[in-house]
């Protein structure tokens, strides 16, 4: 019998990866766009940097379970155009999941300033895997800001689409969508 509700594990993953994806969006635009000391804007690097690894450990964990656990059937009502935009903005917004952190560490790998990342203070990271060679090459960290940053705004547009669906099926339709995901019911 197919679930009616996604796993707890699963609703526990996706709020916690949704939840470190706005403070992401908040601390990104902050560190970029607002006139803060250096001080506290190295602070806010280094916590961005931990934080979206942290999101792609969560995201790779969330894939895992999501292909071993069937998640719910859609309603068999919903037309197939809608269905399946459903199912091409869940694997895009995965593959964003994916897509921005590892760009993040690309980019910090290329950067000229190559500040070292160590998750929450604690854990010293390596550079991303076959980049080093380009620590402070300017091209190579023009693209990856460049792309890190186009796809921020990209995954914005589809988590606000994301979150408008899901409230659309809960007061327009009312057909419990966002209920199987919502952890306290």
């Amino acid at each position: 019998m197919a679930p009616t509700r996604y796993h707890t594990v699963a609703i526990i993953l996706h709020w916690v990866i949704a939840l470190g994806i706005l403070v992401q969006i908040v601390m990104g635009l902050a560190m970029t766009h607002l006139a803060i000391p250096i001080g506290l804007k190295f602070q806010l690097y280094q916590l961005h940097k931990s934080i979206g690894l942290t999101v792609l450990l969560a995201v790779f964990l969330r894939a895992a379970w999501r292909l071993a656990n069937r998640p719910p059937a859609l309603p068999a009502t919903m037309p197939v155009l809608e269905r399946f935009a459903a199912q091409a903005t869940h694997w895009l917004l995965y593959a964003l999941m994916f897509a921005l952190p590892l760009t993040g560490w690309a980019e910090v790998t290329v950067s000229p300033y190559h500040i070292p990342t160590v998750l929450f203070r604690l854990v010293p990271w390596p550079d991303f895997p076959g980049l080093a060679g380009f620590a402070g090459n300017k091209l190579a960290d023009a693209i990856a800001t460049f792309v890190h940053t186009r796809l921020a705004f990209v995954l914005m547009g589809l988590l606000g689409l994301h979150a408008a669906a899901a409230l659309r099926h809960h007061f327009l339709l009312r057909d419990g969508i966002l209920r199987r995901m919502l952890p306290f019911l």
